[in-house]
């Protein structure tokens, strides 16, 4: 933990006068699951297996996922093709524990897989774990997030979670 004081090559400077009145605090460093210390295209090729997955494959998987997941909604919750309301949320709900349980573990969804694809933790290369993958999830059902990328294609979704998603082949 900080002291709240500079210090140089010699040792701890002396801290400069509080006035009366006022309170000092130290500074906390808050780290987001993203570190600005990692940049998720150091050492990825530009095509093939580890390279970034590209948007019309992202998009495929996407669609054989919400379709996997509206015949599940069917199936289990009574899902009826273009319902309203709350019915209209039975294959979201399906959607995202699908995406919150195997990409957690696995780092892909069934579509992911389908389609070469892998969700990573920018740190390390492995699966996201229940954080990361809970944050994906959450946000990726709200959508915006997934349609607002940088440069690389990498979603602000992925951006929040320290993910990445990657080609495998």
């Amino acid at each position: 933990p900080s002291s709240g004081t500079p210090s140089d090559a010699h040792g701890p400077a002396t801290a400069p006068p509080v006035p009366a009145g006022t309170e000092s605090f130290d500074v906390v460093r808050v780290e987001y699951l993203d570190s600005d210390d990692a940049d998720p295209a150091e050492n990825r090729p530009v095509e093939g297996p580890g390279s970034f997955a590209r948007l019309a494959p992202r998009a495929v998987a996407l669609l054989i996922d919400w379709a996997l997941c509206s015949v599940i909604a069917m199936g289990l919750l009574g899902y009826r093709w273009g319902g309203s309301g709350a019915e209209g949320f039975k294959p979201l709900a399906v959607f995202a524990v699908e995406n919150l349980l195997l990409v957690s573990t696995l780092g892909m969804t069934l579509g992911h897989r389908v389609m070469g694809m892998q969700v990573q933790r920018v740190s390390d290369g492995a699966a996201p774990g229940l954080l990361a993958g809970a944050v994906r999830t959450v946000l990726l059902c709200l959508a915006i997030p997934a349609v607002v990328t940088d440069s690389s294609g990498r979603g602000l979704h992925d951006k929040l979670a320290g993910t990445v998603i990657v080609r495998t082949r």
